[in-house]
């Protein structure tokens, strides 16, 4: 029996009913017109209402369908039941005790209970059609939904034109929107009927059973588990946990622009004759899943902080940050506003897990315990993998900007405006000058490491490569969007710096050798005296080199052209100057040092051919 809450109910239960046949009384001459008018629709509600009473049918799934087998009688069906219900309130205020009302009581009954299992049907054989894809192209095309009940209020010849004007519509629609449309109407007539009768409650308790159990399937097709414990999350290795992270943002966009928004638009559809039952009942459907799907953000969140899950919980953060405003809007209803506080502490408990590796990932910089120094003087891993982190980072500004924008970069003493570009990029970005910040911990670190270098030239080709490295780095990612063309030309002149100090350190013993004037006259000894020298100089200065690196082919080639044409001037000059009577003295040619000098840089050792030939010299 429908519950008495939730209907209109104007008399007591009635008695056994009487035959059918004696429903209604005979007509009497005394007889009002609106009485008669009465009489007459509860007898033509009587003759629907008992045409398709389905009181014997066990199954809701075995009544053959009103709506799909006449959908013109289903439309007198809703209008006499209509009509009934208008003629029981006119019974109540004329006269409550009439038997009349417990006919007319007795007729509803069969008419909900036909319409509970319509209504069961509609939801039931549309599963397919009334899913989210679907119910959101209705969205967009309200103005075209026309079914067999709809607008069944309107006049005759009103009705004949919303025909031609939907089926001129239907002909752009796909057949499942046009299922999707006439099940959307006819249940929302059906749900209607029923609230206005006083039989919601029966109406919505099929509709969120059916209807959240295609939410719960929809989520687990997108493999979305039910929440995870963080005890569970911790016991799982990353690259586990980072799968689960990615199915989860595949799911999570399907599962607001298309489930969950379509279900609302059903749900708002369906009960619009009652803001309180389509509350409820989109409430009751989508909450708990909504409230699991938007809690697992922050349980990644609360698991331990490295830095390799740094950008799966950005991916994270900015997955809910462009969502925030559809799910706001989604789920406004009050009774879904855990909802809405789920996905809100969810972002930010990423951004404090952001900024908490942010802080992680600087000490671990400044803490680099490595103290060897690298071969060569190439570029340390340290700034490998600081500059790729940092450019990655760079493409989530957008998320970072948030993250950081009220947290202050505090320091014991302010950054030198120097070491930044113009002033102008300074003002309100706190995410350049976190970048910016991140960057010289790392060029301060690689100072010290310089340090360690026993050759003070050596020392500086290491931080010519090191800078040349994290130029080239901000060069080419999102980090110059931020730091910037001041930024980088300052940086870039700071590496010829190292490279001119490196040539000057590692060459000034070779280029010291020969007078200063080399164009000057000397004396032949002083002039064999000289190429002594400088051969000896020249060979200790290769041979040190020779292990040396220079990765970067462009500043490679930079630092050689530059040193090839000191020396080569100087030698040159002497050459021509005092190239006769030196003989076995001369070791080099000045045409030969430019290929002496072309197979330095490669950290492969002296060459066999110059090897050879500072050999072949010693034989003399």
């Amino acid at each position: 029996m429908p519950s008495k809450g939730m209907r209109n109910v104007f008399f007591k239960s009635p008695s056994p009913s009487p035959s059918r046949t004696a429903m209604i009384p005979p007509a009497s001459p005394s007889r009002t017109f609106s009485e008669s008018l009465m009489d007459e629709n509860i007898e033509i509600a009587e003759s629907l209402i008992t045409k398709w009473d389905c009181t014997n049918v066990s199954s809701f799934a075995n009544v053959t369908s009103l709506f799909h087998a006449d959908p013109h009688e289903a439309k007198q069906y809703l209008n006499s039941v209509r009509d009934l219900q208008a003629a029981m309130q006119h019974l109540v205020t004329e006269n409550s005790s009439s038997e009349k009302i417990v006919a007319a009581q007795n007729l509803m009954q069969l008419a909900m209970k036909r319409l509970e299992k319509e209504f069961y049907q509609i939801l039931s054989v549309n599963r397919a059609n009334l899913d989210p894809e679907s119910v959101s192209v209705r969205s967009s095309r309200s103005s075209a939904a026309r079914s067999s009940t709809s607008d069944f209020e309107e006049s005759d010849e009103s009705e004949e034109d919303e025909f031609r004007f939907g089926t001129e519509l239907d002909n752009s629609l796909s057949d499942v929107e046009r299922v999707s449309m006439i099940a959307m109407a006819d249940l929302k007539a059906i749900a209607d009927c029923m609230i206005s009768s006083g039989y919601g409650r029966e109406c919505v308790k099929i509709y969120k059973i059916i209807r959240k159990s295609i939410v719960d399937e929809s989520l687990y097709h997108l493999g979305v588990e039910r929440q995870i414990s963080l005890s569970q999350l911790q016991k799982m290795d990353w690259a586990m946990v980072e799968l689960k992270i990615k199915t989860w943002l595949n799911a999570v966009k399907v599962a607001v622009k298309t489930l969950f928004y379509g279900e609302r638009i059903l749900c708002d559809h369906v009960f619009s004759a009652s803001d309180s039952i389509r509350e409820s009942c989109f409430s009751e459907i989508s909450k708990e899943a909504a409230i699991s799907l938007f809690g697992f953000p922050e349980t990644v969140a609360k698991c331990k902080k490295t830095p390799e899950k740094m950008f799966r919980t950005l991916d994270l953060y900015e997955a809910i940050s462009d969502l925030l405003p559809e799910i706001q809007s989604i789920f406004s209803y009050e009774s879904t506003s855990t909802v809405r506080s789920q996905a809100l502490n969810s972002l930010i408990k990423l951004g404090d897990a952001v900024r908490t590796m942010l802080m992680d990932f600087e000490t671990a910089i400044q803490k680099d315990p490595a103290k060897a120094t690298v071969p060569g003087g190439g570029v340390h891993p340290l700034t490998r993998y600081v500059m790729n982190y940092i450019s990655l980072l760079a493409d989530y500004s957008g998320a970072l900007a948030d993250i950081v924008a009220d947290w202050p970069l505090n320091l014991q003493t302010p950054l030198p405006e120097s070491y930044f570009g113009s002033t102008s990029e300074l003002d309100d970005s706190p995410v350049y000058v976190r970048f910016a910040w991140l960057v010289l911990v790392l060029l301060c670190k690689l100072d010290g490491k310089a340090e360690l270098y026993k050759d003070v030239a050596l020392s500086y080709l290491f931080l010519a490569n090191n800078l040349q490295y994290v130029v080239a780095k901000v060069r080419s990612s999102n980090l110059k969007l931020f730091l910037g063309d001041d930024w980088v030309n300052k940086h870039e002149l700071k590496v010829k710096q190292y490279a001119s100090n490196y040539e000057r350190m590692g060459w000034s013993k070779v280029i010291s050798s020969l007078p200063e004037d080399p164009t000057a006259e000397i004396s032949p000894d002083h002039a064999r005296d000289c190429y002594k020298k400088f051969g000896a100089a020249f060979e200790e200065a290769y041979k040190k080199q020779s292990s040396w690196v220079v990765p970067d082919p462009k500043l490679r080639d930079e630092i050689k052209i530059s040193v090839e044409r000191k020396l080569g001037a100087a030698y040159g000059n002497f050459y021509e100057k005092n190239r006769g009577g030196s003989g076995s003295f001369v070791k080099f040619a000045p045409d030969d040092l430019g290929n002496y000098l072309s197979d330095l840089f490669y950290g492969n050792g002296s060459t066999g051919s110059v090897s050879s030939h500072f050999r072949g010299r010693r034989g003399h």
